[in-house]
């Protein structure tokens, strides 16, 4: 398997896993904690409830757009204030998120492959355009 190949299904890979893990956040904050859990979580933080909403939203349209492979680079990137949020929230509770309320080390690697995978783009089996930027194209 040729270089650009492995990097269309890393790019795979991270973009599926990504949004899978979106999807449940969201769903989380549905079926759990449920929306005005969340609103309510949020204002305890200083922040607006209706963020809650927002981010609930943007977790499980993001989610479900990466795992299409839909504007892969742009939904990414939009994310990525959601991860700067929530690593905010906890950097508070310590860098182990297995401490009481979560600590900040997951939410900032989750920044971070956010970030990796807007510069790798969709990847294979994506609709449109799928390879990668970084990698040359043979004509």
């Amino acid at each position: 398997m040729n270089q650009a190949r492995l990097t269309d299904c890393a790019a795979l890979l991270l973009r599926v896993s990504l949004g899978t893990m979106f999807v449940a956040h969201a769903l989380l904050k549905y079926f759990v904690f449920t929306l005005p859990g969340t609103a309510q979580f949020f204002a305890s933080l200083g922040l607006p409830g209706a963020l809650g909403y927002v981010t609930f939203a943007a977790e499980l349209v993001g989610g479900i757009l990466l795992i299409a492979g839909v504007k892969v680079r742009a939904v990414s990137l939009a994310l990525v204030p959601v991860l700067l949020g929530a690593t905010w929230a906890h950097a508070g509770n310590g860098w182990v998120f297995s401490a009481p309320n979560g600590g900040w080390e997951y939410p900032a690697f989750w920044t971070l492959t956010l970030v990796v995978q807007a510069l790798l783009g969709a990847g294979a089996f994506a609709p449109g355009p799928a390879r990668s930027a970084l990698v040359p194209q043979r004509a």
